[in-house]
């Protein structure tokens, strides 16, 4: 997928764990961790603004589009 998720780098900076995260944004770890990993296919914008309120950080610092990605998703629809 084209986007990248950076939580990780964000918990190290912070230095908290996935279990403190999910507690002080309101979501289970489960969830995080499908977020976390890069599986979940939407993110709630409240959800993304908690993450960003927590973190102290803008959504661009947990999330960035990888050109590489996106060109090579579009090169094998063509194919």
């Amino acid at each position: 997928m084209p986007i990248t998720v950076d939580i990780d780098v964000m918990l190290a900076r912070r230095k908290m764990s996935v279990g403190e995260l999910a507690d002080r944004v309101g979501i289970t770890p489960a969830n995080l961790a499908v977020l976390k990993n890069g599986r979940a296919k939407a993110v709630r914008f409240t959800t993304l603004a908690a993450l960003c309120e927590v973190l102290e950080c803008q959504p661009g610092d947990l999330l960035r589009w990888e050109i590489g990605d996106a060109v090579e998703a579009g090169d094998a629809a063509e194919g």
